[in-house]
């Protein structure tokens, strides 16, 4: 059980390691794009091509859907962010249980986002957990764990990679002690459980009044859904990437970046605590500096409406930003 492309290495090494995987279990496909072509969700699309049967109930709970799984009679029914809450009536169908892949190192993440709230709130480690489920929200025994560190710049699309890959590995691991009888269930703490709640549309606009690394963390975080978002002269711009820079060093750098800003169309000002939240300090080849509640923020690649990502250098080469301007 299991719809998006995180689930798709679980799926396939359940395959490869030799187990007869009867049925696939997935959230209906949806409208994709502008389009709005309908699309084969990643494990049904997966599921197709070994020639595995798809099961896609709009509500999973529905009797008639929870007999439908029953007639597989499954030992265990393995779950990797499928989108829905098992119900109890399917949790008791299998004998082994039922045996979720969970992209955190649990209590610490429970919930649907874990992969972007682990980059968002700054975590130095994320993992995968393999647990035995039962009815509350990921609160199940857990039966293997690893670690993963995350690296300084750290994306939500490059952990959900490695956490997928390393997802499927363990999973046969758990699924072998399983087996054998020699799996052992450990509780989890729920005083020192985190939650990780869906991430919205709206979490994309960029709050210049917050922490340059919390914004910087946020940025990457989102990423590549739902990205982060700043409008600028009426006009908005996508932030892909940025760097921290500590109010002293933006400061002590406003010589040389009024240097860089000669010639360019572009002017550099002394970075000052007087400066409001959102205001550019400068803009040069090094990018777009702006301050925030805590340090400043340098933003090194964006979009503009209707065009391509570029580097905020290339960008500056066909947009006047004068430092004063402030981001709305």
């Amino acid at each position: 059980m299991g719809t998006p492309d995180f689930a798709v290495p679980v799926f396939k090494a359940l395959i490869d390691g030799g187990h007869e995987v009867t049925l696939a279990v997935t959230q209906p496909d949806r409208e994709r794009g502008r389009g709005k072509a309908v699309s084969r969700c990643p494990v049904a699309a997966a599921a197709d091509e070994a020639g595995i049967p798809v099961f896609q109930p709009l509500k999973l709970r529905v009797e008639e859907n929870v007999e439908r799984i029953r007639e597989e009679a499954p030992d265990a029914i393995v779950v990797a962010a499928y989108g829905q809450i098992l119900p109890q009536s399917v949790l008791s169908i299998p004998q082994y249980g039922c045996i979720n892949v969970h992209a955190s190192l649990l209590p610490r993440l429970r919930g649907a986002a874990p992969i972007q709230w682990a980059v968002i709130n700054g975590e130095e480690y994320s993992g995968v957990s393999i647990m035995q489920m039962d009815a509350g929200l990921d609160t199940g025994d857990v039966i293997l764990q690893e670690k993963v560190k995350l690296d300084p710049k750290e994306t939500a699309e490059s952990l959900y990679d490695k956490l997928a890959d390393l997802g499927g590995a363990l999973l046969l691991d758990a699924l072998k002690q399983i087996e054998a009888g020699t799996a052992v269930r450990v509780p989890q703490d729920d005083a020192i459980s985190t939650y990780a709640p869906m991430l919205k549309k709206e979490m994309a606009r960029i709050d210049f009044a917050r922490p340059a690394e919390e914004i910087e963390r946020g940025i990457r975080g989102r990423y590549p859904w739902p990205g982060s978002t700043a409008r600028l002269n009426g006009k908005q711009l996508k932030i892909f990437a940025a760097d921290v820079v500590p109010q002293a060093e933006a400061g002590a750098s406003d010589a040389a970046s009024s240097s860089l800003a000669e010639g360019s169309g572009t002017s550099g000002v002394a970075a000052s605590s007087k400066a409001r939240c959102g205001e550019i300090l400068r803009a040069d080849k090094s990018g777009i500096l702006v301050q925030t509640s805590e340090g400043c923020l340098l933003i090194t690649e964006l979009q503009p409406e209707g065009k391509r990502r570029m580097a905020t250098r290339d960008y500056l080469l066909g947009y006047a930003v004068q430092a004063g301007e402030r981001f709305e």
